[in-house]
């Protein structure tokens, strides 16, 4: 009879471990179908933004580290040009900075192939869905580019690649015009991601990029030869007209050269760059660059997220 016990024992203690994997396996099962159809993220609390006012645009830089994630919100939806490099910090804070916008659509724009702009492109589409994205000229071999194209195209979304004369419109005759590159930008990386020219509310911005100040001094001696050589159709591309810089390559000393600056003029300048990175960005020597051209100096590792209202063609930056 003891002998009996025993065995009963340890097959009660067999069939609950059975049921106990099994169950087990139904949980992970069911939470990975979850994930796939519901992402958990969205589960995520919204940042509290107050919404538009009557007649406003907002253009925010967030502070994803070293990378770039610039906003472009109207009443119409949101532009979110790059999105930082996908790690699992930045994408929680894009996912809760994006549901406070609570946007009616979300166009998605990546200028370079490199991870610190497309980064969290997979998830902000897995959680939001795209209108449209337009992807960098050149793109990449590498494993998260590849899982950034699957998303894309699991999102059944318009597709188009960014290269010179394409224009985004977007609210009452804004826009963004790509001004670079062309078949002339040869294939270094940096030059080859996409310059934005942004006409929103009457308020101009130029986000450079990753470009370096060889390609800025391509663009000027083109610029030289007439003025409207960027301009497509009705959208204006007048680079002296700049009003607000999102710097270039994060403000590294290799872009922000004197002649592109001195051309541009702007009052402000974005620099986007992570708190105490190794590259040193931004570098003294294009701080300098950037005072000497007259412009207020904003930065992402000391300040934050950047926001910009505009109105009546007028602009307030907080942080």
């Amino acid at each position: 009879m003891k002998e009996l016990t025993r065995t009963s024992f340890k097959k009660t203690a067999t069939v609950k471990k059975i049921v106990l994997a099994a169950v087990c396996t139904v949980l992970l099962l069911t939470l990975a179908l979850l994930e796939y159809y519901l992402p958990l993220k969205t589960l995520l609390p919204a940042i509290k933004i107050p919404p538009l006012a009557e007649g406003e645009m907002r253009v925010h830089f967030l502070d994803v580290g070293e990378g770039d994630c610039t906003v472009i919100e109207s009443s119409d939806g949101v532009i979110i040009v790059d999105a930082g490099e996908g790690s699992f910090e930045t994408e929680n804070r894009l996912i809760r900075y994006l549901k406070g916008l609570n946007a009616r659509s979300y166009t998605m724009i990546a200028t370079h192939a490199d991870l610190d702009h497309f980064g969290g492109f997979a998830q902000l589409i897995r959680t939001f869905g795209a209108d449209g994205v337009y992807l960098p000229p050149l793109s990449s071999e590498t494993g998260e580019y590849q899982q950034f194209l699957s998303a894309v195209n699991e999102s059944g979304c318009e597709v188009k690649t960014l290269m010179r004369y394409v224009v985004i419109p977007f609210g009452a005759g804004s826009y963004a015009a790509c001004i670079s590159p062309d078949s002339s930008a040869g294939t270094d990386g940096n030059d080859r991601s996409a310059v934005l020219f942004v006409h929103c509310g009457g308020v101009n911005f130029l986000l450079g990029a990753d470009i370096s100040s060889a390609r800025e001094e391509k663009l000027l001696s083109e610029y030289a030869l007439m003025e409207g050589i960027f301009d497509c159709g009705e959208s204006r591309v007048r680079l002296e007209e700049t009003d607000i810089l999102k710097v270039s390559h994060h403000g590294s000393d290799s872009s922000s050269g004197s002649g592109w600056l001195s051309l541009l003029r702007p009052s402000a300048a974005v620099v986007t760059c992570g708190k105490g990175n190794t590259y040193s960005h931004p570098s003294q020597g294009a701080i300098a660059r950037l005072s000497e051209a007259g412009a207020e100096i904003y930065r992402t590792d000391e300040l934050g997220s950047i926001v910009v209202r505009i109105r009546d063609g007028n602009y307030f930056i907080s942080a």
